[in-house]
């Protein structure tokens, strides 16, 4: 047998052995009550800010590597991990923990005519496999919400986090062990091959769904190859509407918050849309105020017109989305106009619109087929912790099962349970 089919087994060998165990772990976390699992939540915070040090060294190395490799700007800082960070995750572990048990709430409840006694109650997914690039952090989130909804996770981080994630899924094990709960529960693949991958996504009879999290072609790639469930978003495209009626203070904050406060998170605004209404007072400013804070803008006539640093706008910059300082700038006829617009080009992941019109944000919040929508505030709140959910895996662009954050309550399912006194069927 040659060197590569040995190794090739060898991979099969062990991702079946995780599969089962994840398997094994998540019959038992079904039934784990909800003090245990907030037990394990709160230790493995601690363990965190114990091993600060050694995810640091770790992250570090990871951050070198990706130097070395050119990785964009945007791409280091979603890897890149520092104190505030690593207190950011411990944090969220100890919030997913002060959350209520998701897992055996009654959703519903009646009794038949006969006397049969039936109750809609929530249950886990069972095991979720969660395939992420770049941010070592959703080893943190994934595993914690995982954990406190009752399913096993089998996590796999990119390469480029592959140092980092190992160290903060060490701080997890022993978040598990300390509660006496299976460290199957949360499984990091311990390779970077990427025929890992393939693997997970035909493991039907061990993973019940896979939630991907990372750039455009890895979600694509999944979405098309998976033999199981998938729960993604492919991009955040996101939109930012000054309305005619907007309050041009408040509208430059917002513009400014949305798009640069990170500009390689999923929810920063890469399109600016201002009402022709407005487009005298308004887009003159904002528009200078992104530029003079370092923001390409790329704008339609009326953008560039108000500037000459602007630079023309392509056809593909409305649905791109940039994940770094630049921009895509117009204007539009109204609300109706903005709708539209957003509707033809957003990825449906968040857009917000800034008024003081409330007919017409309510026409915007009703009208935008996306998964969070806003009004007169930054598209940067699009995440799980700042919708008080303590963390999320994703931002879900689906329709199907969960949509928006993806937090411990989305990833359960439920279950009927009947209970009678000896009734047969006519």
């Amino acid at each position: 047998m040659s060197a590569l089919l040995e190794t090739a087994d060898a991979l099969h060998d062990q991702m079946l052995s995780l599969g089962r165990a994840a398997r094994a772990a998540s019959a038992e976390l079904a039934n784990v009550p909800g003090p245990a699992k907030d037990q394990a939540l709160r230790a493995a915070a601690a363990a965190l800010r114990a091993r600060r040090a050694e995810i640091q060294a770790a992250n570090d190395t990871d951050v070198a590597a990706a130097r070395e490799r050119g990785l964009s700007g945007p791409m280091i800082d979603r890897l890149l991990l520092d104190e505030k960070r690593i207190e950011a995750m411990a944090a969220g572990l100890e919030a997913i923990a002060d959350f209520p048990d998701p897992i055996g709430t009654v959703l519903a409840e009646w009794t038949r005519p006969n006397g049969l006694r039936i109750q809609r109650v929530r249950v886990p997914l069972g095991v979720i496999g969660i395939i992420y690039e770049s941010r070592p952090n959703v080893t943190a989130d994934a595993g914690g919400l995982c954990l406190k909804s009752g399913n096993a996770a089998i996590l796999r981080g990119g390469s480029e986090s592959f140092h980092s994630s190992r160290a903060i899924a060490a701080g997890l094990a022993e978040g598990l062990r300390a509660a006496g709960l299976p460290e199957a529960a949360i499984q990091l693949l311990p390779t970077t091959d990427r025929a890992a991958v393939g693997h997970m996504l035909r493991m039907r009879e061990f993973i019940d769904v896979i939630v991907p999290r990372g750039g455009k072609s890895l979600i694509q790639r999944i979405a098309e190859e998976s033999r199981i469930p998938v729960i993604k978003h492919l991009d955040g495209n996101c939109h930012l509407y000054i309305d005619g009626a907007a309050d041009l203070e408040k509208a430059r904050k917002l513009v400014l918050n949305a798009k640069l406060r990170r500009t390689s998170v999923c929810g920063a605004t890469e399109t600016l849309l201002v009402d022709r209404a407005a487009a005298g007072t308004h887009l003159p400013v904002l528009v200078k105020e992104l530029l003079d804070a370092g923001c390409e803008v790329r704008g339609d006539e009326a953008a560039r017109a108000v500037d000459p640093r602007v630079k023309p706008v392509a056809p593909e910059d409305w649905d791109t989305e940039y994940l770094d300082a630049i921009i895509a700038c117009g204007v539009v006829d109204g609300v109706e106009g903005a709708i539209a617009h957003v509707n033809r080009h957003s990825s449906h992941h968040t857009d917000a619109i800034v008024t003081e019109d409330a007919a017409a944000a309510e026409r915007f919040l009703q009208r935008i087929d996306s998964g969070i929508v806003l009004w007169n505030a930054s598209t940067q709140f699009a995440d799980g912790g700042e919708f008080g959910m303590g963390a999320e895996i994703g931002i879900s662009t689906d329709k199907f099962h969960a949509r928006g954050p993806v937090g411990a309550e989305q990833l359960t399912s439920y279950k009927y349970v009947v209970r009678g006194d000896g009734q047969t069927r006519p």
